[in-house]
């Protein structure tokens, strides 16, 4: 499907270019996803969300930082994946601890099969594939994302990116998923849905319903969690909150959540565990992403919560 130059729902709106959407709000460019990246093989090349900022205009997201070049803004991206890896850098393994191991894959953007304007928002449908280093098939991907303006008392200053992955085997062989903690390596569960944030977030505070603080909140469990940073320059705050889908397989699955050495959270629902991926038998991951302006009090954080948590349930 060729998507249209520019599509508009409300307040929202939608363009083009042929490598990248890109999601303006009054005016203003919130998201770019930018589907065929040029990224070295190394970083293991996928689309990806950055920058993102608030409503107001405040970056909340970062891309190949420094220290590990292949983080990108938001994105889905797993470590382990059988013998691949579709995270980028070294892989981690029993054998080998961390190596680079010339098995970094790919997930090549193939179409977007539908590009859909409602009340809600905007929702693009696209199809992938994930192919190993030398070339070859290992997963079929059908993705789902939609940016959409929140409703109701507490969610003024705040959007949310639901997220669909629904990945299915194509390889020939059954895959097992886990990541750098399945593998040995203690509280490095990474792989899922995976948020980098800007260097001047280093040093910021968690939210769950279990109460705030730092880097505790790596591998904990709760229908949502959300992180609150400092911008330079401006000194404003910005928050984003994740939360699940009640039905994903494992939920509520651990969250990998880091603070002291640089702001990043994700989803990371193979985290302790494997998890098969037997041809036939695909899995199925639903996410919603908050991107807010300010801090967040409790009062609003639960708003903001179940206003993401009702937008993910009425999206089908």
């Amino acid at each position: 499907m060729t998507t249209p130059a520019a599509t508009t729902t409300q307040q929202l709106s939608l363009s083009d270019d042929g490598a990248a959407l890109s999601f303006t709000a009054n005016g203003r460019t919130i998201a770019t996803y930018t589907y065929k990246p040029a990224d070295d093989q190394y970083e293991s090349p996928r689309p990806f969300f950055h920058p993102l900022t608030t409503l107001e205009g405040d970056e909340v997201t970062i891309s190949r930082p420094w220290d590990h070049v292949w983080h990108k803004g938001l994105s889905w991206a797993l470590p382990n994946v059988g013998k691949d890896n579709f995270w980028g850098g070294a892989t981690y393994t029993r054998a080998t601890e961390y190596a680079n191991l010339d098995n970094n894959g790919a997930m090549t953007h193939q179409a977007f099969t539908a590009i859909a304007e409602t009340e809600a928002g905007i929702t693009a449908s696209e199809s992938l594939t994930w192919t190993s280093q030398d070339g070859e098939p290992v997963i079929a991907e059908n993705r789902r994302f939609s940016i959409q303006l929140l409703q109701g008392a507490g969610t003024d200053g705040a959007y949310a990116i639901l997220f669909e992955s629904e990945i299915g085997n194509i390889s020939g062989d059954v895959i097992t998923i886990g990541s750098p903690t399945t593998e040995g390596r203690d509280n490095a569960g990474y792989g899922g849905l995976f948020w980098r944030g800007p260097r001047s977030f280093t040093g910021g505070e968690f939210r769950s319903p279990e109460g705030t603080g730092g880097d505790e909140f790596m591998g904990s469990r709760s229908p949502w969690i959300a992180f609150t940073g400092k911008h330079d320059d401006t000194c404003r705050s910005s928050s984003i909150l994740f939360t699940e889908d009640s039905a994903n397989p494992g939920a509520p699955n651990q969250w990998f959540a880091r603070s002291s050495m640089f702001a990043c959270l994700g989803s990371a629902p193979f985290f302790s565990q494997e998890v098969l991926l037997k041809e036939g038998t695909p899995l199925k991951y639903r996410y919603a992403v908050v991107i807010a302006d300010g801090d967040l009090g409790g009062e609003r954080a639960e708003a903001l919560a179940a206003a993401a948590q009702h937008a993910l349930e009425s999206w089908v």
